[in-house]
């Protein structure tokens, strides 16, 4: 792999999300709740802008899209802790969604595993309304109550996750920018 392919902008600013995460968990446990509201909107914007970038400048790469979703699945697990930080109240009775939810997306990256000799999150348009979703849970938590809107986004991950499965299943070893098991379904078909 070249350098050029390694250090491009997209890849800084998915990798951003994974050095920045330790300032926000400073930030949480201190309590600092308006420089965490600010850094969270600013890291967490990284995630849209990569893909944006790396789109538009024609800078996509296989490592690239690993990268991205190392970022992705840091942070946004480090979202289920900010919730148990600063929100128990909301995090509380979805305890159990919660729990569910962390087992299935351990089933799919064994599915993954077993199924194309690696672990692979992918980047389907279900899982990308999921991950903007999380994003404004923790904003909206600031703000409201967000414990049903919490169970939401649970239930949606849900099947999220068991499209990622079923891909895996059916279809093996894609992109992980596949848009959805319809598009692949549709592409066998022609």
């Amino acid at each position: 792999m070249f350098k050029r392919d390694i250090l491009t902008i997209p890849n800084a600013l998915s990798f951003s999300r994974i050095v920045f995460l330790p300032l926000l968990i400073a930030l949480a446990l201190m309590r600092k709740d308006t420089a965490f509201l600010i850094i969270f909107i600013v890291i967490g914007s990284t995630d849209a802008f990569d893909g944006l970038v790396a789109r538009k400048f024609n800078m996509t790469s296989d490592f690239g899209k690993t990268i991205d979703s190392l970022a992705d699945l840091f942070f946004y697990l480090a979202c289920a802790w900010f919730m148990y930080q600063l929100f128990p109240r909301v995090l509380e009775p979805n305890l159990m969604l919660l729990y569910v939810f962390l087992s299935v997306l351990a089933i799919s990256f064994v599915v993954s595993f077993v199924r194309i000799g690696k672990p692979v999150m992918m980047h389907t348009y279900w899982l990308k309304l999921n991950a903007v979703l999380v994003y404004m849970l923790i904003i909206l938590s600031f703000f409201t109550d967000t414990t049903w809107f919490l169970a939401a986004i649970l239930v949606s991950f849900l099947g999220a996750f068991a499209e990622e499965i079923a891909i895996f299943i059916l279809f093996g070893d894609v992109d992980p920018d596949t848009p959805s098991i319809l598009s692949l379904m549709r592409r066998k078909i022609v």
